[in-house]
């Protein structure tokens, strides 16, 4: 395992993205390392930051068929799945698969459709599979399931259930951009024309390949130690609903090891959880005032109260 091959794969699609998408490095990274878990993104931010086209981006940087699906209130589960139709050529049913059977699926505004569709999506998020009327199809790999919403309006909208929010690895925000990276942006060719052009840099063949890698990095008993015990504080407050689930303390795992890989190095620091653990755990928290603002703040403030363990390299 060389840590220094998803150093250079993250690179690339940093660089080749950010063509399109101006002085969001972070959030790509972040992507990256969604997608390097095999994991999915929810991106929550006002209408005409670029959350659709980032992940347009993404996407062409990876290779993989890309669909978009807007989410409405008519949307059916068999719009997203596919349905079992009968082909009067053969006198035999067939299946015509639906939007979600490929690679990267842009969910467009989840929250409007209802929670009937919504539901549609977690077998194909959790297990990369569709089952369809008895019959189970495996998803394309590499898989990965963007959703986007707005936070701000809530007018005709269906929130997200919190077994549905445990389900994506990240959320994420892009914010605005500075007022020297937004002049830059109005005077350049248009985002469009750039997508268009943009290469795709790396293939679904090294993802996988990569997922696989970053799997072996290590994680030493004080690290381990360190994130159990940020993940043993949301248990056992009274400032929270409930605490982060055994899959969210897995994705914590996961999104350092690859962080760490990212930075170079075959071993997780405790820097590397610290730096996940808001993107990666916030969502999956509800306070007990119902604000998942207050459940990041309280998560914000135990990352900065958990001691940290002192730990040399070769240690590990």
């Amino acid at each position: 395992m060389n840590p220094e091959n998803i150093a250079q794969y993250a690179q690339k699609i940093i660089e080749n993205c950010s063509r399109v998408i101006t002085g969001k490095e972070e959030v790509i990274r972040q992507i990256i390392v969604s997608h390097l878990c095999g994991g999915h993104v929810l991106l929550e931010d006002v209408p005409g930051t670029g959350k659709t086209m980032l992940f347009r981006a993404f996407s062409r940087s990876v290779g993989g068929e890309f669909r978009r699906i807007q989410f409405t209130p008519d949307l059916l589960p068999s719009d997203l799945t596919g349905i079992h139709f009968y082909n009067q050529k053969t006198g035999e049913f067939a299946f015509r698969a639906g939007p979600l059977f490929s690679g990267m699926i842009l969910a467009d505004e989840i929250n409007r459709a209802t929670p009937r569709t919504q539901s549609a999506l977690l077998e194909s998020m959790e297990e990369h599979q569709i089952t369809v009327d008895g019959t189970t199809f495996p998803m394309t790999e590499p898989f990965m399931v963007m959703a986007t919403q707005n936070p701000v309006e809530s007018y005709g909208t269906f929130p997200l259930p919190e077994a549905q929010m445990d389900r994506f690895f990240m959320r994420l925000s892009m914010g605005y951009m500075t007022r020297l990276q937004e002049i830059s942006v109005i005077r350049r060719e248009s985002s469009l024309q750039i997508l268009q052009a943009l290469p795709q840099v790396v293939t679904p063949e090294q993802t996988v390949a990569l997922r696989k890698d970053a799997a072996q990095v290590s994680v030493g008993n004080d690290v381990m130690d360190f994130l159990m015990d940020l993940i043993a504080s949301t248990r056992n407050t009274q400032e929270l609903v409930g605490g982060v689930s055994t899959r969210g303390a897995i994705a914590l795992y996961r999104a350092a090891q690859v962080t760490a890989a990212m930075e170079g190095r075959d071993f997780v620091i405790p820097e590397d959880v610290v730096k996940e653990a808001v993107p990666v755990l916030a969502h999956r928290l509800t306070a007990v005032s119902g604000s998942r603002k207050d459940a990041e703040l309280y998560l914000t403030q135990k990352l900065s109260s958990v001691t940290v363990p002192l730990e040399k390299a070769d240690t590990l």
